[in-house]
């Protein structure tokens, strides 16, 4: 395995630090405040093809590998993990199934303009009573002449407010379960396409989460995603996309709590020193650094394997598991140090401990993963 990155990844990598550094950084404490998307931002994040990564140069995309788009989203979540959760609905979740099971057509009117930043994506599987079950869709599709006709509710849709485009999964045929499951790409626009609810969130409140309700949304026959049927297998593939994604967001909130508590513990100062030099804080940033480093090796891992156009199920849910917990132990770890400040909006570490949370729910729950994982490890028994 070579460790070193190629020249083009590592300029991917250094355009987007120094974008999140004079960009994103200055608005980062802000739009968290004020719970407020970052649409001044988002036209110079299309010019640098940061909504679409992986897509080739002739579909609005930068054409980069999966480990360029892993490089450029812990930079950009590094800083603000709003930012980066725009960012990895946009590539991970949309743009992505799109050009792995779209056809020409799709490719063209949808995939472009989202890829090149365009338009914005959201992804619509989750339902009130289909999160961790997602095969337990109640949403259906009902096929008028060359029409359908979307109704039901999706829940805690990330980018769902600013969205123009929608991947929706919905029954074409209850009668089959998941086997009945529809993916359609749907224009936010569409008459009986409606954001019911935007929820108030614990943390990446610069990131809109809502509700949408369906009533009759009219879509067109081929803005049919796949083919019908197809749909649960679409959202799987799509999910180990996305699950690498987030193991990105949660490396660059692991990565911004071991700065912040690396430079205050060189500041402050306590029974006469800096307590880096106390043996307990020593203690403290060896394992946040130990945990950061191999949650980037099993990221880049399933990142490699992705751009080798591999399934990923197991690895994907390992680089997400062991991110996301590394992702939360290393904020908590860095309000500690802080002590006090830790704990007060002022300092940086309130909020990476509140936006790193999530990262152990969305995207499939750390118990999901687990489940997952071990389904894989018993296979290869």
């Amino acid at each position: 395995m070579n460790f070193e990155l190629t020249d083009e990844q590592a300029a991917v990598r250094d355009m987007a630090r120094d974008f999140a550094e004079r960009r994103v950084k200055p608005i980062a404490f802000e739009l968290d405040h004020q719970s407020r998307f970052p649409k001044e931002i988002m036209e110079e994040m299309a010019s640098l093809k940061l909504l679409g990564v992986c897509i080739p140069e002739n579909l609005g995309g930068a054409g980069m590998d999966m480990i360029s788009y892993v490089l450029a989203l812990e930079e950009i979540s590094k800083v603000c993990a709003s930012t980066g959760v725009i960012m990895s609905v946009n590539n991970s979740l949309v743009c992505e199934p799109i050009h792995r099971f779209g056809n020409d057509f799709h490719k063209q009117t949808f995939l472009k303009p989202l890829a090149s930043g365009e338009k914005l994506g959201c992804y619509a599987l989750t339902e009130p009573e289909a999160g961790t079950d997602a095969a337990n869709q109640k949403t259906v599709a009902v096929k008028k002449g060359k029409k359908y006709f979307l109704t039901g509710t999706k829940q805690f849709i990330t980018n769902g407010a600013e969205a123009d485009l929608a991947i929706v999964y919905a029954l074409t045929d209850p009668s089959k379960g998941k086997k009945g499951i529809s993916a359609f790409i749907v224009d936010t626009k569409t008459p009986g396409f409606k954001i019911s609810k935007k929820e108030k969130k614990l943390g990446i409140r610069g990131s809109s989460c809502v509700q949408i309700s369906l009533d009759q949304a009219e879509v067109p026959e081929e803005n049919l995603f796949h083919t019908e049927g197809e749909g649960y297998k679409v959202a799987l593939s799509t999910l180990e996309v996305g699950r690498i994604g987030i193991a990105a967001q949660a490396l660059g909130i692991g990565a911004a709590s071991l700065e912040c508590a690396l430079q205050y513990a060189k500041e402050r100062e306590q029974f006469g020193k800096p307590i880096a030099e106390l043996q307990a804080i020593q203690f403290m940033l060896s394992d946040m650094a130990t945990r950061l480093d191999a949650a980037r090796l099993l990221t880049y891992k399933a990142a490699q394997l992705k751009s080798e156009n591999k399934r990923t199920p197991l690895e994907s849910s390992q680089a997400k598991l062991f991110a996301s917990e590394m992702c939360m132990k290393n904020a908590w770890t860095a309000v500690q140090i802080h002590g006090g400040y830790g704990y007060v909006e002022d300092y940086i570490p309130e909020r990476l401990f509140r936006d790193a949370k999530i990262t152990e729910i969305y995207e499939g729950t750390s118990e999901v993963q687990r489940l997952l994982i071990a389904n894989q490890v018993l296979q290869s028994v």
